[in-house]
């Protein structure tokens, strides 16, 4: 099977990127962008990929959820002991990237991941529906199982188990906070020549260097 995907085309006209229009502080953009996104009611906006090297060397993306970001950086949840977890653990560089078509935008950030505290990833595991809890306890998140019944027999026992009692967090499910030191930002323009924003991280001090990158 051969499928020509050479005539797909999309003209990105909607809105443009200058300099004197961006603030000194990429969250500031990053936060006015995701507002914007968020606005769109059929859009996923705290959808993102999230790609890992694992101790092969191989890269991996998968799409993850954002649950909270601030001027540290960008915070997900996850299984450590999944394929993420693991890459992470072994390989602390990471890459975030947030595609919004109806915008005609994407941000890709680079940074360093590293776990949450206890009690950040228990207070968001306190916010989870019971179902999403009893989840979390249930996937030994990337395990090869036989089929779907073990996952609803697991449930079903877990369910019995914590029956009218909170449901703790398992020791080995929580968050990880990306701290970024680059933040690219990319608006899609006419005849290809988009505009692309990147900072990069200057110092602890919370100081970003931004520059134009051609298309």
């Amino acid at each position: 099977m051969n499928r020509d995907l050479s005539d797909y085309r999309k003209t990105y006209s909607k809105d443009f990127l200058i300099e004197s229009n961006v603030p000194i502080k990429p969250i500031q953009l990053f936060d006015k962008w995701f507002e914007q996104a968020d606005a769109l009611n059929d859009l996923e906006a705290n959808a993102m990929t999230l790609s890992t090297i694992d101790k092969d060397g191989f890269i991996k993306g998968r799409v993850v959820l954002l649950k909270s970001f601030d001027e540290n950086g960008f915070v997900f949840y996850t299984n450590y002991n999944s394929e993420k977890g693991k890459a992470i653990i072994h390989h602390h560089k990471v890459s975030l990237s947030f595609f919004w078509p109806p915008l005609e935008r994407q941000v890709i950030i680079q940074g360093i991941a590293e776990k949450t505290s206890d009690e950040v990833s228990d207070s968001y595991f306190n916010t989870r529906p019971r179902e999403s809890q009893l989840g979390a306890h249930a996937s030994e998140q990337s395990a090869i199982i036989s089929d779907r019944s073990v996952l609803d027999n697991k449930l079903k026992e877990l369910k019995n188990k914590f029956e009218d009692v909170d449901i703790p967090r398992p020791k080995n499910w929580g968050g990880f906070l990306v701290k970024p030191i680059s933040i690219e930002f990319w608006q899609g323009r006419p005849s290809r020549l988009h505009d692309r924003i990147r900072f990069s991280k200057v110092d602890s001090e919370g100081d970003w260097d931004m520059v134009r990158l051609s298309p």
